[in-house]
């Protein structure tokens, strides 16, 4: 309480027509305004909050699925071949965040089984070096990756390609190469029957549905290459990759391209940090209203307070001290309701594993059904970046919306104001 009564009497007097009137129904009124401010501000923080999480927690979900099948660094040579594909693995190891390499052998080609025809992205590989720089051995789901042999011309392919050919473990799929043979009957396309001895489930649709892998080898003589297409890596901190792609331009020799799995995938990271800055600002909006009825609230106030205003101004405050007090009051609803708000979406964000199941049971639906969308369950990542911002945005709309009624507040002139009193 002497902490209180130690503030200036500003903070006093705007401390107090925060509080809840109960002298007239017209201060009660005012004070129900006030709360109802209070409430716009902290449902409109809480459900940007929680938006921008579930928005994070898919981006986050979606590029780990992705990565799983990706690397975080691919390097490709000028030439289309990396016939020292070694001494390129060793020099990018003495970066120190590097820790896995893999040669590959990217091409694309069409797929057949019976009357079923598929575009397909082929990744020829080493099955015991694969798991150095990608998941999919992990991701197999029926069958094993370590039967890509060489010489014995096996695949292994993604859950929806397979279900879209019909082709299960031990099935024969024909591969059509799309560089031709030439004969006397004229250019002929390249076919090779390979036994389906694996299908994997990455999570993600593209991959599932046009990805195959093919053993190294193999891949070099249905597509006549005389080397690997390039070395594929992985790093440390997955989130490094541009910077250590940098680097490494810098550090190997030889005419190659280097791009991480940020450039090989721009276009969707872009269009998820557009949707996402989108999101914020539509959100926003909901703050913007809450900060209209304060601003409605502070009006109401003025009006009914202008004979205290005229009897302070008389006792010696200046139109500056005027402004203050309901600087403060308009302030003090913005903080609290930014408060609360933060509160009741980090707490609805850090739970919202428990929070929509509950919902979904108790009201007998699923908003993400297993047959319809990859992610059957709502996912959430908390960025405490975005809760400072959203936060910061909502105090300054809070502050910005205190500055008329507390200007018209400071013009009231006391002879006026007392004139009827």
């Amino acid at each position: 309480m002497s902490l209180i009564k130690n503030l200036p009497f500003e903070w006093l007097v705007g401390l107090r027509y925060t509080r809840a009137g109960k002298r007239s129904g017209r201060n009660s009124f005012i004070s129900f305004i006030s709360l109802i401010s209070m409430a716009g501000i902290a449902l409109g923080v809480a459900a940007l909050i929680v938006v921008l999480s579930v928005m994070n927690g898919f981006q986050k979900e979606v590029r780990d699925r992705m990565l799983s099948v990706l690397s975080h660094i691919e390097i490709s040579d000028g030439s289309g071949a990396m016939a020292d594909w070694q001494t390129v693995a060793k020099q990018a190891f003495q970066n120190k965040e590097v820790i896995g390499a893999a040669p590959y052998v990217a091409a694309q080609a069409m797929m057949t089984r019976d009357e079923t025809v598929r575009g397909v992205v082929i990744r020829g590989v080493l099955p015991d070096q694969e798991p150095k720089v990608s998941d999919v051995a992990a991701q197999v789901r029926q069958g094993s990756f370590s039967a890509l042999q060489p010489d014995e011309f096996n695949i292994v392919l993604g859950g929806e390609l397979a279900r879209g050919l019909r082709a299960g473990i031990g099935d024969k799929v024909t591969l059509i190469a799309p560089q031709g043979q030439v004969t006397p009957a004229g250019v002929l396309p390249r076919l090779k029957q390979f036994t389906v001895v694996g299908i994997f489930e990455a999570g993600h649709y593209e991959f599932d549905s046009s990805l195959a892998f093919i053993q190294l080898q193999d891949a070099e003589k249905m597509f006549r290459l005389d080397a690997p297409s390039g070395l594929r890596l992985r790093i440390k901190d997955m989130l490094q990759a541009p910077q250590v792609s940098y680097e490494l331009s810098t550090t190997l020799s030889g005419n190659l391209y280097i791009r991480d799995w940020s450039q090989q995938n721009a276009n969707w990271f872009a269009a998820v940090k557009t949707e996402k800055r989108m999101m914020f600002i539509i959100l926003t909006l909901i703050i913007a209203v809450a900060a209209f009825n304060l601003v409605s609230t502070l009006v109401m106030t003025v009006t009914d307070k202008q004979a205290d205003i005229a009897i302070l101004r008389t006792l010696g405050a200046s139109p500056g001290s005027i402004m203050k007090i309901f600087v403060i009051q308009g302030a003090l609803v913005g903080l609290i309701g930014t408060a609360i708000g933060v509160g009741l979406g980090v707490l609805v964000a850090l739970n919202i594993d428990v929070i929509v199941p509950f919902i979904e049971r108790l009201l007998h639906v699923q908003f993400l059904p297993k047959s319809i969308y990859v992610i059957s369950e709502l996912p959430s990542d908390l960025i405490w970046s975005d809760v400072w911002t959203i936060g910061g945005v909502a105090v300054v709309l809070a502050f910005l919306a205190t500055l008329y009624p507390s200007w018209a507040a400071a013009r009231v002139k006391p002879a006026e104001a007392l004139r009827y009193e």
